[in-house]
């Protein structure tokens, strides 16, 4: 054992205000939810499943009260200071595996508020697909995470394009546009198993009880036909290329989604949720040998 390690308690690691650190995360609000049970809520239909530590939303009640106070809206805040497009995050407190900024490097320059946004180019997709340019992108960890496990990293894609295709009919004249803006997007990368059934809902939804979720409160729309089912996955088709380029399905396991308009707490402004598990060393040797790559 390192005598040198400092023991993580709520002695040496003080509940400070603002985005919390990611020892805070694991003294102060540690994971409600497992691996298994999360991506059970994501592939149960409703989104809304998904939580932030209670006591972590009080704190970023909290912390949204200044920052209207300040830049008038979050949106405002997001728009003119934490949403860096086109640059590596620089921000965050709780780093990626896949961030190369080491936190020193990340105070060295002062972060300056954006005045005005340039334009988007003319000749910019009409929506997020895979291959949307870099300057229209901004990939950083959620300064705010769900009750993820400790190895679970939150990261948040944000685009100034819209997720959705302009050819898509309002919710109105199209029961697949009014199921996805119910229900919203979501889908898998990297595992060799299929999904988890939304039929095992039952048996997670104990670790819910704070929230008073119960079976009956489901906001989700039933399965639909073969087809209805492939074209919803049709829209999910650009995310999950961008998401196996980013998140090498080799080294990562991913759950992503998009919040539908009544679960998002910024809208008007796209971005992406990813829930990645870096895998174990044993793991990725099982796959190489069961490819026969070994």
């Amino acid at each position: 054992m390192n005598g040198s390690a400092i023991e993580l308690n709520p002695e040496t690691v003080p509940l400070g205000t603002g985005p919390p650190s990611r020892e805070e995360l694991l003294v102060h609000y540690p994971a409600k939810f497992t691996w298994g049970q999360l991506k059970v809520f994501v592939n149960s239909g409703d989104l809304g499943l998904l939580k932030r530590d209670r006591k972590l939303q009080v704190r970023y009640n909290e912390w949204a009260n200044g920052i209207r106070a300040e830049y008038g809206s979050v949106v405002n805040y997001l728009m003119t200071y934490r949403l860096r497009w086109g640059q590596p995050d620089t921000i965050a407190i709780i780093k990626s595996s896949l961030d190369f900024i080491t936190p020193a490097n990340a105070t060295s320059v002062p972060v300056k508020r954006i005045e005005e946004l340039p334009p988007i180019p003319p000749d910019a997709p009409t929506h997020f697909v895979a291959d949307t340019p870099p300057e229209l992108l901004f990939i950083a960890m959620n300064d705010w995470p769900y009750s993820v496990p400790p190895d679970i990293e939150h990261s948040l894609i944000w685009t100034r394009l819209p997720i959705f295709p302009p050819s898509l009919p309002p919710p109105s004249e199209s029961p697949l546009s009014a199921r996805l803006h119910q229900d919203g997007l979501w889908g898998f990368t990297g595992s060799d198993s299929p999904p988890p059934s939304p039929s095992l809902l039952p048996q997670c939804l104990p670790s819910l009880a704070d929230w008073g979720i119960t079976m009956d409160k489901l906001v989700r729309s039933p399965r639909g036909s073969d087809e209805e089912e492939r074209q919803v996955k049709e829209y999910g088709r650009e995310i999950e290329t961008f998401i196996e380029r980013r998140w090498i399905e080799r080294d990562w396991e991913t759950a992503w989604f998009v919040n539908p308009p009544r679960l998002q707490s910024v809208p008007g402004l796209s971005h992406i949720h990813v829930f990645a598990r870096r895998k174990r060393p044993e793991e990725i040797a099982r796959t190489k040998s069961a490819n026969g790559t070994v």
